[in-house]
């Protein structure tokens, strides 16, 4: 252990910024314990740190370490669970690893350590699942916007249910034993979205791509297996042609196809310096080219000031609605999307449902055997669930809070949908109307309704509430004091909105 301290020392005096400051080097090993119970070939879980004066303390770079694991589940998020051997102190450390299965065995090269717990990658697959498949995505494991491709889509199915069921037990103790009560909406694994936001870059060469697994590093791509096949010729369409002189100040670009999967949208996210006339003589360049674009929306930049989004976040913030600062326009606003029952009007920048196959299955889910004098629908977007509502309820009451969105809601709804253009919270606060809806309907974003929406429908006291839900975790929270106010859970859906990925989409069927 001296020799590795010694290491360590001269180690952290070569990395660690030179200066006539440093007091001294001290080594913390609180970490041996688990290293030598681990047997693992290296000493690296020593931390360095080093004092400046001023005591002003600086953590140096770290050697990584490999360790043995057994997986033992996969949780929400993505990873799989592992466990260290017990230390000296009787506690074992969980960690999280990406693209692995149960029962599989792995060396895994440990990045990040904090209290409690260390994510880690796979150095190596010891012992593999028998239910391992190889993945269909060439980019598989660098791009960060899927998941599960190494599993079969039907034990994808099963994981998510499962996950489902241990988050509800575990944050709001609801206990749904049977795999039964938990109805699996499945869909085609491949090519089911129909929308994608890809970023730009037009030096040394144009090139369309997503982020790198947890990073913000530019992974250049050419297809994505889970878009709609035209999204995807249009993205190699687009490379072939070179980007058609994109200017440089786009940064991003979001393409939205239709129902037939023969029309889309596109708009793009520009940087400050965006001259006006340049993205117009790009937009029309595009439309000749690919006459399947409609039209082209400009908008400022969304991207945060600390150091972007990481990948993980893409699917996420590709399915989030907010309002946008128009630069310029070329061609259509927004884009006709059909259902089954309805037509829908989507401008750039509103948000819909990702998955083309399902959209209907889930309408009828939400709405059907529904009827009554007064309906409310929160979270409404561009009137999904309003426009079917309105065919059994005499008045529905939809809020949706993005100003885009909400322009869409009222072009898409009957006369008896009275849409209001408020965030849900501040509308429930002064509910205009006396009399208690027949029915809510709820369809937060991920950070759920919240306790201040949750304790206005309490009061509210609606025989039914239909809660579709995109982060399990969330949902539960929720659900407790629904459920402690005497509501129960009459059905329970899982819509796989997003295969090949670990996002969960849920609809909870409740009534007082």
């Amino acid at each position: 252990m001296r020799r590795a301290a010694a290491e360590f020392v001269l180690y952290a005096l070569a990395v660690c910024p030179k200066s006539s400051n440093i007091i001294n080097v001290v080594i913390l090993s609180e970490a041996k314990d688990l290293l030598f119970a681990t047997r693992s070939r290296s000493f690296a879980s020593l931390r360095m740190t080093i004092y400046f004066g001023g005591a002003e303390l600086q953590e140096c770079p770290r050697y990584t370490y490999d360790l043995l694991l057994s997986i033992e589940k996969l949780i929400y998020g993505g990873d799989g669970l592992a466990r260290t051997p017990a230390g000296a102190d009787g506690r074992s450390m969980a960690v999280f690893v990406p693209f692995v299965l149960p029962g599989e065995r792995v060396e895994a090269e440990i990045r990040q350590e904090k209290p409690g717990f260390a994510r880690g990658s796979v150095a190596q697959l010891i012992e593999a699942s028998p239910d391992r498949v190889e993945a269909r995505c060439p980019y598989f494991r660098q791009c960060g916007g899927c998941h599960y491709q190494h599993i079969p889509y039907e034990r994808q199915l099963e994981f998510k249910a499962g996950i489902l069921r241990e988050t509800l037990q575990r944050i709001a103790k609801i206990k749904i034993e049977l795999k039964s009560e938990i109805r699996l909406h499945a869909s085609p694994p491949w090519n089911y979205r129909n929308r994608t936001r890809l970023q730009v870059r037009t030096a040394p060469e144009f090139a369309l791509g997503y982020f790198r697994f947890g990073s913000h590093e530019f992974l250049p791509v050419r297809e994505c297996p889970i878009s709609s096949p035209l999204l995807n010729r249009v993205m190699a369409r687009l490379v072939e042609l070179r980007g058609l002189n994109c200017p440089a100040a786009v940064e991003e670009i979001e393409l939205f196809a239709d129902a037939a999967d023969e029309r889309l949208l596109a708009w793009a996210f520009c940087g400050r310096d965006a001259d006006k006339k340049d993205l117009l003589r790009w937009a029309e360049a595009i439309k000749r080219e690919l006459p399947e674009i409609g039209g082209v929306t400009f908008f400022s930049s969304r991207r945060r000031s600390s150091n972007g989004r990481s990948s993980q976040q893409r699917i996420e913030e590709d399915d989030a609605p907010m309002d946008l600062k128009s630069l310029a326009q070329s061609g259509a606003k927004a884009i006709r999307y059909r259902t089954k029952d309805h037509e829908y009007q989507v401008s750039a920048g509103s948000f819909f449902q990702v998955n083309r196959y399902l959209v209907d299955e889930l309408v009828s889910v939400v709405t059907g055997n529904a009827s009554g004098d007064v309906a409310l629908d929160l979270y409404a977007g561009v009137g999904l669930f309003s426009a079917a509502l309105a065919r059994n309820f005499h008045h529905i009451f939809g809020v949706e809070a993005s100003l885009t969105s909400h322009g869409d809601f009222v072009q898409n709804v009957p006369a008896n949908v009275k849409a209001a253009g408020a965030r849900t919270e501040d509308y429930l606060r002064s509910w205009p109307v006396r009399k208690r809806p027949d029915l809510v309907v709820l369809d937060p974003p991920r950070t759920g309704a919240g306790k201040v929406v949750i304790r206005s429908l309490v009061e509210l006291g609606a025989p039914r509430v239909r809660y579709v839900s995109c982060d399990p975790a969330t949902l539960a929270r929720d659900l407790a004091p629904l459920l402690a106010d005497g509501y129960r859970i009459e059905e329970a859906h899982l819509f796989d909105l997003f295969p090949e990925t670990f996002h969960i989409e849920s609809v909870m069927l409740l009534a007082h």
